[in-house]
Protein backbone atom coordinates (compact mmCIF):
# COMPACT_ATOMS: atom_id res chain seq x y z
CA UNK A 1 0.00 0.00 0.00
CA UNK A 2 0.90 3.74 -1.14
CA UNK A 3 2.67 5.85 1.77
CA UNK A 4 1.51 9.31 2.05
CA UNK A 5 2.31 12.82 3.05
CA UNK A 6 0.15 15.61 3.29
CA UNK A 7 1.09 19.11 3.34
CA UNK A 8 -1.52 21.17 4.22
CA UNK A 9 -4.09 20.15 7.94
CA UNK A 10 -7.03 22.13 6.76
CA UNK A 11 -10.70 20.96 6.57
CA UNK A 12 -9.40 18.74 3.01
CA UNK A 13 -6.30 17.80 4.22
CA UNK A 14 -7.27 16.51 7.58
CA UNK A 15 -10.23 14.44 5.94
CA UNK A 16 -8.12 12.92 2.95
CA UNK A 17 -5.19 11.93 5.31
CA UNK A 18 -7.91 9.87 8.21
CA UNK A 19 -9.63 8.19 5.13
CA UNK A 20 -6.87 7.05 3.47
CA UNK A 21 -5.44 5.95 7.01
CA UNK A 22 -9.10 4.11 7.16
CA UNK A 23 -8.26 2.78 3.93
CA UNK A 24 -5.26 1.20 4.48
CA UNK A 25 -2.61 4.00 3.52
CA UNK A 26 0.91 4.99 5.40
CA UNK A 27 0.51 8.41 6.57
CA UNK A 28 4.49 8.78 6.82
CA UNK A 29 3.52 13.00 8.01
CA UNK A 30 1.60 16.15 7.96
CA UNK A 31 3.07 19.40 7.64
CA UNK A 32 1.32 23.27 8.49
CA UNK A 33 2.26 26.56 8.34
CA UNK A 34 2.05 26.89 12.12
CA UNK A 35 2.52 23.44 13.60
CA UNK A 36 -0.51 23.33 15.35
CA UNK A 37 -3.19 21.71 13.36
CA UNK A 38 -0.60 19.19 11.94
CA UNK A 39 0.15 18.32 15.64
CA UNK A 40 -3.10 17.52 16.39
CA UNK A 41 -3.72 15.70 13.72
CA UNK A 42 -0.52 13.74 13.33
CA UNK A 43 -1.31 12.52 17.08
CA UNK A 44 -4.37 10.91 15.63
CA UNK A 45 -2.83 9.22 12.60
CA UNK A 46 0.37 8.15 14.67
CA UNK A 47 2.62 10.05 12.54
CA UNK A 48 5.10 12.62 12.28
CA UNK A 49 4.12 16.38 12.09
CA UNK A 50 6.31 19.49 11.02
CA UNK A 51 6.19 22.78 9.74
CA UNK A 52 8.66 21.93 7.03
CA UNK A 53 7.12 20.44 3.94
CA UNK A 54 10.43 19.05 2.84
CA UNK A 55 10.64 16.97 6.14
CA UNK A 56 7.95 14.60 5.39
CA UNK A 57 8.60 13.63 1.94
CA UNK A 58 11.33 11.28 2.28
CA UNK A 59 9.45 8.41 2.99
CA UNK A 60 6.27 8.94 0.87
CA UNK A 61 5.46 8.21 -2.58
CA UNK A 62 2.12 10.07 -3.06
CA UNK A 63 2.26 13.44 -1.49
CA UNK A 64 -1.00 15.47 -1.18
CA UNK A 65 -0.59 20.02 -1.16
CA UNK A 66 -4.04 20.76 0.00
CA UNK A 67 -2.68 24.29 1.09
CA UNK A 68 -4.36 27.56 -0.06
CA UNK A 69 -4.48 28.11 -4.00
CA UNK A 70 -2.36 31.17 -3.31
CA UNK A 71 0.39 29.31 -1.52
CA UNK A 72 0.77 26.07 -4.06
CA UNK A 73 3.28 27.48 -6.08
CA UNK A 74 5.54 29.25 -3.35
CA UNK A 75 5.55 25.00 -1.46
CA UNK A 76 6.12 23.34 -4.88
CA UNK A 77 9.32 25.88 -5.44
CA UNK A 78 10.39 25.26 -1.55
CA UNK A 79 10.08 21.85 -2.22
CA UNK A 80 12.14 21.54 -5.32
CA UNK A 81 14.66 23.44 -3.77
CA UNK A 82 14.75 20.81 -0.66
CA UNK A 83 16.35 18.61 -2.04
CA UNK A 84 14.15 15.87 -1.16
CA UNK A 85 11.94 15.29 -4.76
CA UNK A 86 12.98 12.41 -7.10
CA UNK A 87 11.06 10.61 -9.44
CA UNK A 88 9.81 8.53 -7.08
CA UNK A 89 7.24 10.98 -6.24
CA UNK A 90 3.72 11.73 -7.52
CA UNK A 91 2.32 15.27 -6.26
CA UNK A 92 -1.13 16.28 -6.09
CA UNK A 93 -3.01 19.75 -5.18
CA UNK A 94 -6.94 19.68 -4.49
CA UNK A 95 -7.38 22.96 -6.02
CA UNK A 96 -10.51 23.25 -7.96
CA UNK A 97 -9.40 26.44 -10.15
CA UNK A 98 -5.85 25.58 -10.59
CA UNK A 99 -4.24 22.89 -13.07
CA UNK A 100 -1.52 20.51 -11.82
CA UNK A 101 1.03 22.88 -14.11
CA UNK A 102 1.26 25.39 -10.81
CA UNK A 103 3.59 22.15 -9.51
CA UNK A 104 5.95 22.36 -12.34
CA UNK A 105 9.16 22.98 -10.26
CA UNK A 106 8.48 19.53 -8.53
CA UNK A 107 8.45 17.99 -12.51
CA UNK A 108 11.68 19.67 -13.21
CA UNK A 109 12.87 17.58 -10.56
CA UNK A 110 11.32 14.11 -11.69
CA UNK A 111 8.38 14.34 -9.72
CA UNK A 112 5.02 13.47 -11.14
CA UNK A 113 1.93 15.69 -11.00
CA UNK A 114 -1.52 16.02 -11.04
CA UNK A 115 -4.53 17.81 -9.27
CA UNK A 116 -7.63 16.33 -8.05
CA UNK A 117 -10.43 18.27 -6.60
CA UNK A 118 -13.25 16.93 -5.12
CA UNK A 119 -16.73 18.24 -5.73
CA UNK A 120 -17.68 18.67 -3.17
CA UNK A 121 -18.48 21.46 -0.11
CA UNK A 122 -16.92 20.96 3.27
CA UNK A 123 -18.05 22.46 6.35
CA UNK A 124 -15.52 20.61 8.81
CA UNK A 125 -13.58 17.38 8.93
CA UNK A 126 -16.60 15.48 10.29
CA UNK A 127 -18.70 16.73 7.15
CA UNK A 128 -15.81 16.02 4.79
CA UNK A 129 -14.61 12.42 5.71
CA UNK A 130 -18.78 11.96 5.35
CA UNK A 131 -19.11 13.66 1.93
CA UNK A 132 -16.14 12.32 -0.04
CA UNK A 133 -17.05 8.94 -0.92
CA UNK A 134 -19.29 9.55 -3.78
CA UNK A 135 -17.91 12.98 -4.59
CA UNK A 136 -16.55 13.17 -8.42
CA UNK A 137 -13.26 14.21 -8.38
CA UNK A 138 -11.56 16.09 -11.10
CA UNK A 139 -8.89 14.41 -12.45
CA UNK A 140 -6.19 16.10 -14.45
CA UNK A 141 -1.91 15.99 -14.55
CA UNK A 142 0.50 13.59 -16.25
CA UNK A 143 -0.28 9.95 -17.06
CA UNK A 144 1.53 8.70 -14.22
CA UNK A 145 -0.19 11.04 -11.68
CA UNK A 146 -3.75 10.13 -13.40
CA UNK A 147 -2.95 6.33 -13.54
CA UNK A 148 -2.33 6.32 -9.59
CA UNK A 149 -4.76 8.66 -8.68
CA UNK A 150 -7.90 6.64 -9.95
CA UNK A 151 -6.98 3.84 -7.42
CA UNK A 152 -6.87 6.54 -4.78
CA UNK A 153 -9.97 7.97 -5.74
CA UNK A 154 -11.66 4.64 -5.92
CA UNK A 155 -10.44 4.02 -2.22
CA UNK A 156 -11.84 6.89 -1.45
CA UNK A 157 -15.04 6.04 -2.39
CA UNK A 158 -15.35 8.57 -5.24
CA UNK A 159 -16.00 8.92 -8.79
CA UNK A 160 -12.95 9.98 -11.35
CA UNK A 161 -13.34 12.35 -14.19
CA UNK A 162 -10.72 13.08 -16.52
CA UNK A 163 -10.29 17.17 -17.33
CA UNK A 164 -8.26 19.39 -19.86
CA UNK A 165 -5.76 21.62 -18.60
CA UNK A 166 -7.53 24.53 -19.86
CA UNK A 167 -11.00 23.68 -18.68
CA UNK A 168 -10.17 24.21 -15.08
CA UNK A 169 -11.80 27.50 -14.46
CA UNK A 170 -14.69 26.80 -16.27
CA UNK A 171 -15.36 24.01 -14.31
CA UNK A 172 -14.65 26.27 -10.91
CA UNK A 173 -16.73 28.47 -12.28
CA UNK A 174 -19.68 26.06 -12.74
CA UNK A 175 -19.15 24.46 -8.86
CA UNK A 176 -19.32 27.70 -7.27
CA UNK A 177 -22.37 29.03 -9.16
CA UNK A 178 -23.78 25.60 -7.77
CA UNK A 179 -22.47 25.58 -4.51
CA UNK A 180 -21.65 29.67 -3.28
CA UNK A 181 -24.28 31.47 -5.44
CA UNK A 182 -26.55 28.83 -4.27
CA UNK A 183 -26.04 29.53 -0.67
CA UNK A 184 -25.89 33.46 -1.86
CA UNK A 185 -29.24 32.74 -3.04
CA UNK A 186 -30.90 31.51 -0.01
CA UNK A 187 -29.60 34.42 1.28
CA UNK A 188 -31.68 36.62 -0.62
CA UNK A 189 -34.65 34.34 -0.24
CA UNK A 190 -33.78 34.30 3.57
CA UNK A 191 -33.62 37.95 3.73
CA UNK A 192 -36.91 38.83 2.39
CA UNK A 193 -38.64 36.47 4.76
CA UNK A 194 -36.90 38.68 7.56
CA UNK A 195 -39.42 41.67 5.92
CA UNK A 196 -42.13 39.59 6.77
CA UNK A 197 -41.35 39.47 10.61
CA UNK A 198 -38.84 36.27 10.46
CA UNK A 199 -36.07 35.61 12.32
CA UNK A 200 -33.23 34.33 10.08
CA UNK A 201 -33.01 30.91 11.23
CA UNK A 202 -37.21 30.80 11.51
CA UNK A 203 -36.90 31.82 7.74
CA UNK A 204 -34.28 29.29 7.00
CA UNK A 205 -35.59 26.55 8.44
CA UNK A 206 -39.01 27.52 7.05
CA UNK A 207 -37.06 27.44 3.49
CA UNK A 208 -35.06 24.23 3.68
CA UNK A 209 -38.07 21.50 2.93
CA UNK A 210 -38.76 23.47 -0.56
CA UNK A 211 -35.03 23.56 -0.85
CA UNK A 212 -34.43 19.84 -0.32
CA UNK A 213 -37.94 19.15 -2.15
CA UNK A 214 -36.24 21.24 -5.10
CA UNK A 215 -33.14 18.95 -5.36
CA UNK A 216 -34.50 16.17 -4.70
CA UNK A 217 -36.43 16.93 -7.89
CA UNK A 218 -33.73 17.77 -9.72
CA UNK A 219 -31.85 14.44 -8.68
CA UNK A 220 -34.64 12.62 -10.52
CA UNK A 221 -35.58 15.00 -13.61
CA UNK A 222 -32.78 16.97 -13.67
CA UNK A 223 -32.82 20.99 -13.48
CA UNK A 224 -34.87 22.13 -16.62
CA UNK A 225 -38.09 19.58 -15.98
CA UNK A 226 -37.63 20.65 -12.29
CA UNK A 227 -38.22 23.93 -12.87
CA UNK A 228 -41.59 25.26 -11.25
CA UNK A 229 -43.07 28.47 -10.06
CA UNK A 230 -44.33 32.12 -12.04
CA UNK A 231 -41.96 31.91 -14.87
CA UNK A 232 -42.25 28.18 -15.58
CA UNK A 233 -45.60 29.09 -15.75
CA UNK A 234 -45.81 32.14 -17.70
CA UNK A 235 -47.19 34.37 -15.14
CA UNK A 236 -46.26 37.83 -15.88
CA UNK A 237 -48.81 39.30 -13.08
CA UNK A 238 -47.71 37.20 -10.28
CA UNK A 239 -43.95 38.60 -11.73
CA UNK A 240 -44.91 42.46 -11.57
CA UNK A 241 -46.56 41.94 -7.97
CA UNK A 242 -43.07 40.56 -6.84
CA UNK A 243 -41.51 43.90 -8.25
CA UNK A 244 -44.18 46.35 -6.67
CA UNK A 245 -43.11 44.18 -3.47
CA UNK A 246 -39.62 44.51 -3.76
CA UNK A 247 -39.88 48.75 -4.11
CA UNK A 248 -39.70 48.96 -0.16
CA UNK A 249 -36.60 46.70 -0.45
CA UNK A 250 -32.50 47.41 -1.36
CA UNK A 251 -33.10 48.26 -5.28
CA UNK A 252 -30.36 46.37 -6.33
CA UNK A 253 -31.91 43.43 -5.04
CA UNK A 254 -35.08 44.05 -7.21
CA UNK A 255 -32.07 44.32 -10.04
CA UNK A 256 -30.78 40.83 -8.80
CA UNK A 257 -34.95 39.45 -8.89
CA UNK A 258 -34.89 40.53 -12.60
CA UNK A 259 -31.24 39.01 -13.58
CA UNK A 260 -32.36 35.71 -12.25
CA UNK A 261 -35.79 36.11 -13.63
CA UNK A 262 -34.37 36.21 -17.25
CA UNK A 263 -31.92 33.25 -17.23
CA UNK A 264 -34.65 31.43 -15.67
CA UNK A 265 -36.88 32.35 -18.21
CA UNK A 266 -34.37 30.92 -20.51
CA UNK A 267 -35.13 27.52 -18.65
CA UNK A 268 -38.60 28.23 -18.78
CA UNK A 269 -38.32 28.26 -22.86
CA UNK A 270 -35.75 25.15 -22.92
CA UNK A 271 -38.42 23.35 -20.76
CA UNK A 272 -41.17 24.27 -23.34
CA UNK A 273 -43.64 25.47 -20.77
CA UNK A 274 -44.02 29.14 -22.47
CA UNK A 275 -44.24 30.16 -25.89
CA UNK A 276 -42.41 32.85 -27.45
CA UNK A 277 -45.13 35.23 -27.00
CA UNK A 278 -45.03 34.52 -23.26
CA UNK A 279 -40.98 34.51 -23.00
CA UNK A 280 -40.98 38.01 -24.57
CA UNK A 281 -43.85 39.61 -21.90
CA UNK A 282 -41.27 38.16 -19.01
CA UNK A 283 -37.87 39.00 -21.00
CA UNK A 284 -39.87 42.96 -20.97
CA UNK A 285 -40.60 42.46 -17.46
CA UNK A 286 -37.17 41.26 -16.11
CA UNK A 287 -35.82 44.08 -18.32
CA UNK A 288 -32.83 46.12 -16.45
CA UNK A 289 -33.99 49.82 -15.11
CA UNK A 290 -33.26 52.15 -18.37
CA UNK A 291 -33.08 49.61 -20.97
CA UNK A 292 -35.50 50.10 -24.42
CA UNK A 293 -37.55 47.16 -26.13
CA UNK A 294 -35.88 46.37 -28.91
Amino acid sequence: MCHVAVIGTGVVGSAVALLLRQKGYTVTGVCSKTGVSAAGLAAELGCKSTTVPGDIITEADIVFLTTPDRELSSVASRLADSGTVNNKHIFYHMSGALPAEVLSPLKEKGAAIGAAHPLQSFATIEKAIANLPGSFFAIQGDNRAVDAVFKIVADLGGKPFLMKSEDKALYHLGACIASNYLVAVIHFAVSIFSCIGMSPEQAAEALLPLIKGTLANIEVLGPVKSLTGPVARGDAGTIERHLEAMKVLDPSLAELYKTLGRYTTQVAIEKGSIDKVGAEKLFSIFREEGEADV
